[in-house]
């Protein structure tokens, strides 16, 4: 078996199927299903089962997986060790906020294609959390907080958030002055998330409860200029509004702390190259520094 062969069932086992990996990778799902055959014939075992919802790996087939993932990022990172050029090639599959990501993150993507001609860039612009592994991307541009996981991180930077709400919001139904009295109201919110707040240098946890939720976050300054509630928002996408007077900050006392920026990507002990190229532009973007704080004291 060659490592196109490994590579086809690491896609294969981590999209679900077959036809999830041909369309991955962007080959005939017969290509797929002949270098997984000649596989199993190699090994003389079966690695993947049929079922009602689609296709899962047998018991070799789990452990098989591990292992060739393995074997293709050791060879990859071989590969990037002996070059001497700095060249970059193959797919850089890549997933940021759509919030303010084209704003911000595309020019950068942007900027990588343009330098390594080679490289294959496809960005998805999506507020939802995307699992990495699952959907097969090589990293994520996330922001906030990032929750337990065996995923890998590196900040990038920073950002700033706020408590908003509109002026017809605060007249109906006042403006909140500490944690617990925003309990009492109306959270715009993208599911169940907790807000932190900061009470001097302790940090504070509200669980906030509201009938407005959306998982994308203009959707939520759409709802807050409409009145429907409080909303937590990074400053890039209301900056407008703060400045027009459209959106107000509420619960000044207790402010947001600061936001990190990070590059995601999934386990394993050598980040891919693309990846670290990646992360280093974003960390030296000048372009983003005043209203991120990216690479600022990072």
């Amino acid at each position: 078996m060659d490592i196109e062969e490994l590579r086809t069932f690491v896609h294969i086992a981590d999209a679900g199927g077959v036809t999830h990996a041909a369309r991955r990778l962007g080959v005939s799902k017969s290509i797929v299903s002949r270098r997984l055959a000649r596989m199993e014939a190699d090994l003389g075992v079966q690695l993947l089962t049929r079922t009602t919802r689609g296709a899962a790996l047998t018991e070799a087939g789990i452990t098989f997986r591990n292992h060739a993932a393995k074997v293709c990022a050791e060879i990859d990172f071989a590969k990037e060790t002996i070059s001497s050029d700095g060249s970059l090639g193959g797919l850089l599959r890549v997933t940021a906020p759509l919030t303010f990501g084209l704003e911000y993150f595309a020019p950068v993507l942007e900027n990588l294609a343009r330098k390594y001609p080679d490289l294959h860039v496809h960005a998805c612009y999506t507020d939802r959390v995307v699992d990495l592994i699952a959907e097969g991307f090589d990293c994520a541009i996330r922001c906030g907080r990032l929750a337990d996981s065996s995923l890998r991180a590196r900040r990038v930077g920073h950002m700033c958030a706020m408590y908003v709400a509109s002026p017809a919001y605060i007249e109906k139904h006042g403006s909140p002055e500490t944690p617990e009295e925003m309990m009492a109201h109306q959270a715009l919110m993208q599911g169940t998330e907790v807000w932190p707040a900061m009470d001097g240098n302790k940090l504070i946890e509200m669980r906030p409860k509201g009938r407005f939720k959306s998982d994308n976050a203009l959707a939520l300054v759409s709802a807050a200029l409409a009145g429907l509630g409080i909303a937590g928002l990074p400053v890039p996408a209301i900056k407008e509004h703060l400045a027009s007077g459209a959106l107000v900050p509420v619960m000044t006392r207790y402010p947001v702390p600061e936001q990190g920026i990070f590059v995601v990507r999934p386990p394993g002990a050598h980040s891919p190259r693309k990846v670290r190229v990646l992360t280093e532009m974003l960390r030296s973007c000048t372009r983003l520094k005043p209203l991120l704080g990216l690479g600022l004291g990072d």
